[in-house]
């Protein structure tokens, strides 16, 4: 306990947290009084090697201690407040903090996770499959009712998900420079497709052609019914295909959480491919997450249990190798904490829905997902994460001379979007019993 203990003193500045090992001794840290409006923060570790795992490399350590059963935090509060507590206390010297302890296991982290970023066609659809290919019940128990399963646009904090969701459509549409009624004839390909939700979005609103590819079988799977139950599936169609097998030319290009899976070393090959499909009037846009800061490494817990093969790349490293391939920057967007709202609400959904989950799967996985979202939340809340949302082009007529198209399309497009009820809100259910 010595080792997790000196980390605690270190850093723990505001607030309480009492830690009682497994020997029943009991640990407390921070200035604030045991009882506040709030109260005290109280971990049990009920494995005797609980506090070494979780000190030597806290990120991975305290996920598989929670999800082993080793870390439990008591009631009132739960796994996220004690994330959100600790980060909150350590973001100022950032995730250096929360990192591997040591410069040699530090470094030995930083090199397995670059080898586990080289994405082979074959690898990257196993990487898919494992991230995307859980039951389909799993994400609609969470995510909003159109399934997107990246970062949802918070112009109001108060707003739905599901209207938060509906927004971020409008927002990326509107930065693509499709022009109501001048689309007769346009083809998009959308890279990393999802569900399907933006692809069709894009299809109802411009009546543009769309392809959508990506590698996980059941997501293209459910694409495809979605779009023949709308009955635009001769418009609307999606493959399941890597983007390097991708022919023929397209008007605009779109990747929505798809560069965090391409891996660093394949940069140079997206960028080139990606220009080879576009037409030279066309216009490409990327949405990812991506860091604040210089570039850095996935931590190895997230790369095990939820996204391997993953990297959330800096701005200098996509800039730089778009460069190279000849895309010109024409628009860069940071958004700033709509994840951690996003997140947050997928969590209180993930909450909601603990029988059904446990039962799909088990108590392990359960604990594995909150501790995901709430580590995923804590990254965008308290530490140096954000989207960026970049807008890249070959020839810079290709768009107008200044930003007001944006605003004014995504404002005409909120205004037209029809905001979905989710199928499992519980004012829904209530209304209907």
């Amino acid at each position: 306990m010595w080792l997790l203990d000196k980390f605690l003193k270190s850093a723990i500045k505001r607030g309480k947290l009492i830690v009682t090992d497994h020997d029943g001794k009991i640990y407390d840290y921070g200035p604030g009084p045991a009882t506040d409006a709030k109260g005290a923060i109280r971990i049990t570790l009920t494995h005797p090697k609980a506090a070494a795992h979780i000190a030597r490399y806290p990120q991975l350590g305290a996920g598989e201690a929670f999800m082993w059963g080793w870390l439990v935090v008591e009631p009132p509060h739960d796994i996220r407040d004690m994330i959100l507590f600790v980060t909150e206390n350590t973001k100022s010297i950032g995730d250096k903090a929360i990192q591997s302890q040591g410069l040699l296991r530090r470094a030995a982290q930083k090199a397995i996770a670059k080898l586990d970023g080289v994405n082979l066609k074959s690898k990257a659809r196993k990487n898919a499959e494992h991230t995307y290919n859980l039951t389909r019940a799993l994400y609609e128990r969470f995510l909003d009712e159109d399934r997107q399963y990246t970062m949802a646009y918070y112009r109001d904090p108060s707003n739905s998900l599901e209207k938060a969701q509906m927004d971020k459509k409008a927002h990326i549409a509107a930065k693509l420079h499709l022009q109501q009624g001048k689309c007769e004839g346009m083809r998009v390909l959308d890279i990393g497709c999802g569900w399907g939700g933006l692809a069709l979005y894009l299809h109802k609103m411009y009546g543009v052609e769309v392809l959508g590819v990506a590698l996980a079988p059941d997501q293209i799977a459910f694409c495809q019914e979605r779009a023949e139950a709308e009955g635009v599936a001769d418009k609307v169609k999606f493959a399941l295909m890597d983007y390097r097998d991708v022919e023929g030319q397209f008007d605009r290009i779109t990747s929505v959480g798809l560069l965090e899976h391409v891996g660093t070393i394949h940069y140079p090959q997206f960028f080139r491919h990606t220009h080879e499909l576009l037409k030279s009037d066309g216009v490409m846009f990327s949405h990812c997450c991506g860091r604040a800061g210089p570039p850095g490494f996935t931590d190895a817990w997230t790369r095990k249990y939820i996204f391997p093969g993953g990297y959330i790349p800096a701005l200098s490293e996509l800039v730089t190798e778009s460069e190279k391939a000849g895309w010109q920057v024409m628009d860069v967007e940071a958004m700033r904490f709509h994840y951690s709202h996003t997140l947050e609400e997928w969590y209180n959904r993930t909450v909601m829905h603990r029988e059904e989950i446990t039962a799909m799967y088990d108590e392990t996985f359960y604990r594995m997902w909150l501790f995901y979202l709430a580590g995923a939340e804590q990254s965008f809340r308290n530490g140096t994460l954000v989207n960026w949302q970049i807008q890249y082009v070959k020839d810079r007529a290709a768009i107008p001379m200044t930003r007001d198209y944006m605003y004014e399309e995504s404002a005409r497009l909120r205004e037209r979007g029809e905001v979905p009820d989710w199928r499992f809100d519980p004012a829904l259910r209530e209304a209907a019993e």
